[in-house]
């Protein structure tokens, strides 16, 4: 089996290890003997939807965002949304998962429109309050930073998250989690990102996929599946995987702390 993955702006939009994503799948498929083949799609570059089965894009600040929302528009926007709709898999972190949404509106205000993918739109929390970014002190202030845990179904995930914006679903909207310790979309309505279809959008860097390998497989087989049908994944040991995550759960917090606790045998 082959599976072709398409990184979105890996020059520009990859803050926070958010390049390990990629490396973890091509290890994770390697490890299965799945061949993998890696585009590296940059500004000018178009997608091919009958021809990639996975879209990963990172994180970047508001100048980033500036210098790609018009080319994911322009030039790659048809060919991701038809892939979406086509079953393709997808992973958005911070900065690309706003702009996978109807729009962010940055710090100074301008609104740089987006896929629409997500039915979700991004504001900066400096926009929200009238914060002037002029010391350190004062951007820190309109800033979500460190750790993430988010309940995904069974299972407990743990990022890394830094960011700006606030994000709002629309009604009816899919999130992707429930908040246990961060502040994920908006540090109000307790939800962590967005899904739609088998695309995924998240403030969860780390990257996100090391240290929750079930994540990363989740992608794996839905991008399969799209391209042969029903599949079901080798299992690996992910005992090293594990172990990470485990200690990452153990630094972010006291439980008594926790926004909310999991039921007894969930992670």
């Amino acid at each position: 089996m082959k599976l072709v993955l398409g990184y979105l702006y890996p020059s520009v939009m990859s803050q926070y290890g958010d390049r390990g994503n990629v490396l973890t799948i091509q290890n994770r498929c390697e490890w299965r003997g799945i061949d993998l083949e890696v585009d590296a799609l940059e500004v000018g570059d178009r997608v091919d939807p009958d021809r990639v089965d996975l879209l990963l894009t990172g994180g970047g600040a508001d100048t980033h965002q500036r210098l790609v929302f018009e080319d994911l528009l322009h030039v790659k926007g048809d060919g991701i949304r038809q892939a979406v709709e086509d079953g393709a898999a997808a992973f958005a972190v911070c900065a690309g998962y706003q702009l996978w949404g109807h729009y962010y509106r940055t710090a100074g205000g301008e609104d740089l429109p987006g896929l629409g993918v997500f039915p979700a739109h991004t504001i900066h929390r400096a926009n929200q309050t009238g914060t002037l970014l002029d010391t350190i002190t004062k951007a820190g202030s309109t800033r979500a930073v460190g750790n993430l845990v988010v309940q995904w179904g069974s299972r407990v995930l743990v990022g890394f998250e830094n960011h700006g914006g606030r994000t709002y679903l629309d009604g009816g909207a899919q999130p992707f989690g429930r908040v246990l310790a961060g502040a994920g979309n908006n540090s109000e309505d307790g939800w962590e990102g967005c899904v739609y279809k088998n695309a995924i959008g998240t403030y969860m860097h780390g990257p996100a996929f090391p240290k929750n390998p079930a994540l990363a497989d989740h992608l794996i087989k839905a991008a399969l599946s799209r391209r042969y049908g029903s599949v079901t994944l080798d299992r690996l040991d992910d005992g090293q995987e594990n172990s990470a995550r485990q200690r990452a759960l153990e630094q972010v917090s006291r439980p008594g702390r926790w926004r909310r606790l999991w039921s007894d045998g969930v992670g």
